[in-house]
């Protein structure tokens, strides 16, 4: 088993990671109820009670991605240029189709599958400006009993004509929503501007009224992931003093509001993000895809002024749904930023990482008592070459690199959503 008690980039990891290489994690009514050592917990358990034994294989929380596309899993690895040009392409084209309701749920139920496949149990979704969309997701989610956080993407502007809601529309629609999902179950509605590009200040005032509606909701969006995006930022808002000052203006740079990208973001952006408590995610397939960059999660984790950062996939401009694959990639990210990835913070931010910058470490994203008993369960074997790769690692470290530089869905033994086995 392994899981993280803090921050490695702010504690040194032997005081915040916990590993335990013969562990009994004891779940009740979704919960984890008991953890730890096998020769602690075993004395303490009925004879009779219901055991899955995972032998060989190593116990992860669940994997957060947070910050994912569902309506764009029909467009992934969808040949293109940059983002502009992408999204005009490829992504408004799609999400077209999505005032279809029937289109959506069959998108939704396999973004899910895929996602479990993954180890994946708890996201932070894009969906479209239909409110069906949005339905799709919470309805396909509902009995899974995963903790979805979505919300209908929100733009007014600079987009293809059938995709553009209003600014009374963003409003209206998003509060209906927020009635109908916010909380219900484990399910949390987001809302979720598109990015600056798309909203009118029209617009943007109206989601800052619901943002003060709803204080602790989450928010999402994206923020300089591109460098025409960021000068084109600069021209629509002239008044702003740079990309991060239009979400700030409009109260929507605050705890449990993330933003996707961030690449490009100034030492005088990163400060502000640190002082409102705002958080970023890491996308590093997608950025790599799209040509758009590498984040410097270093630079954004600096002690004096740490951002919390979490890692997403960020489908379909990324490109897997595997946050093995996506830690691999951050590892490349990391190198080109002239820094480290170690494996344990890799898994630090599929994990714990994403759960704080989404404001739900406090529910998910460790294994402890009292939190919600969602887990990924990692075959450390999976496929012939792992295995016989494995033969030759000489210590845990390098067994958990060998899993993010070679792994993918296959490694995925079992997924775990509040105690169910959902997969595998």
């Amino acid at each position: 088993m392994l899981t993280f008690t803090g921050d490695p980039y702010l504690t040194d990891l032997s005081r915040c990671m916990t590993y335990e290489d013969d562990a009994i994690i004891v779940t009740e009514n979704g919960l984890i109820a008991a953890v730890g050592p096998a020769p602690e917990i075993l004395p303490t358990l009925d004879a009779d009670i219901e055991v899955a034994d995972h032998q060989g294989d190593l116990i992860v929380p669940g994997f957060i991605d947070c910050h994912v596309h569902y309506p764009q899993t029909e467009i992934i690895g969808s040949h293109g240029k940059q983002l502009i040009d992408w999204l005009n392409n490829y992504t408004f084209i799609a999400e077209q189709f999505f005032s279809h309701k029937p289109h959506a749920d069959e998108v939704a139920k396999i973004f899910l599958r895929e996602q479990l496949r993954n180890g994946v149990t708890s996201s932070s979704v894009f969906c479209t400006i239909f409110p069906v969309s949005v339905d799709a997701l919470f309805e396909a989610a509902e009995p899974l009993n995963m903790r979805i956080m979505a919300g209908k993407v929100c733009m007014d502007r600079n987009a293809a004509a059938g995709l553009l809601d209003t600014a009374e529309q963003a409003y209206v629609e998003s509060k209906r929503l927020i009635e109908k999902w916010h909380g219900r179950g484990r399910m949390e509605y987001v809302l979720t501007p598109r990015f600056a590009p798309t909203s009118s200040d029209a617009q943007l005032e109206q989601l800052q009224a619901l943002a003060k509606e709803y204080p602790d909701m989450l928010i999402q969006s994206h923020i300089s992931e591109n460098r025409d995006e960021v000068a084109w930022v600069k021209q629509l808002f002239p008044g702003a003093r740079d990309y991060t000052d239009v979400y700030d203006q409009y109260g929507l740079l605050r705890p449990r509001a993330i933003y996707g990208h961030g690449i490009h973001l100034d030492e005088s952006e990163l400060q502000r993000f640190h002082a409102a408590g705002a958080a970023l995610a890491h996308c590093p397939t997608s950025n790599f895809f799209l040509g758009s960059g590498y984040l410097n999660v270093e630079r954004a984790k600096r002690a004096d002024r740490p951002i919390a950062v979490g890692l997403a996939t960020d489908l379909g401009a990324g490109t897997s749904f595997s946050m093995l694959q996506t830690m691999n990639e951050a590892y490349k990210a990391a190198h080109l930023n002239h820094s480290d990835l170690p494996p344990a913070h890799a898994f630090y931010l599929a994990t714990r990482g994403s759960a704080t910058a989404l404001g739900i470490a406090d529910k998910v994203g460790s294994i402890a008592v009292g939190m919600e008993a969602d887990f990924a369960v990692l075959n450390l074997r999976s496929t012939p070459v792992i295995d016989y790769r494995m033969r030759f690692a000489s210590n845990f470290d390098e067994e958990l690199f060998i899993q993010m530089t070679l792994g993918d869905d296959r490694a995925i033994a079992a997924t775990y959503i509040a105690d169910e086995r959902v997969y595998g």
